[in-house]
């Protein structure tokens, strides 16, 4: 499984992005999907992730401003950021997994190491 994440950039704070990630290779429908990120001198965090069946979780802080999606005929998932801030500036990471069901895929905000595998990252940089 190749994934391929697009669409970082900078922007001014309260401004949008969407970020991308495309899946190659063996793929499936089932798979966990989410988004970690890591910001300079930061621990990775999770920051979305999207079952299956399209239950999603969210980290606290980007609640209300960041939304995940996927397109399994596209095999892509999607995140979008509104309202961005500056705490926002980071490398953003796709991730895939193998964690069955849906209800444990959301669970796995802090578990990275479930997921088997990565895109290369994507660089968000919010500024005032």
């Amino acid at each position: 499984v190749q994934l391929v994440e697009s669409g970082g950039g900078s922007v001014q704070a309260g401004g949008s992005l969407r970020l991308s990630c495309a899946a190659s290779g063996y793929t499936s429908r089932s798979f966990c999907m989410g988004w970690f990120r890591r910001a300079p001198g930061k621990e990775r965090e999770g920051v979305a992730l999207i079952g299956s069946d399209g239950r999603s979780a969210y980290e606290d802080s980007v609640k209300d401003r960041f939304a995940i999606s996927r397109d399994n005929a596209k095999n892509t998932v999607y995140l979008q950021m509104d309202r961005l801030q500056l705490e926002d500036t980071a490398t953003y990471y796709c991730a895939a997994g193998r964690i069955y069901p849906s209800g444990f895929c959301i669970q796995a905000m802090t578990r990275p190491a479930d997921f088997g595998y990565w895109g290369q990252g994507t660089q968000v940089t919010v500024s005032s």
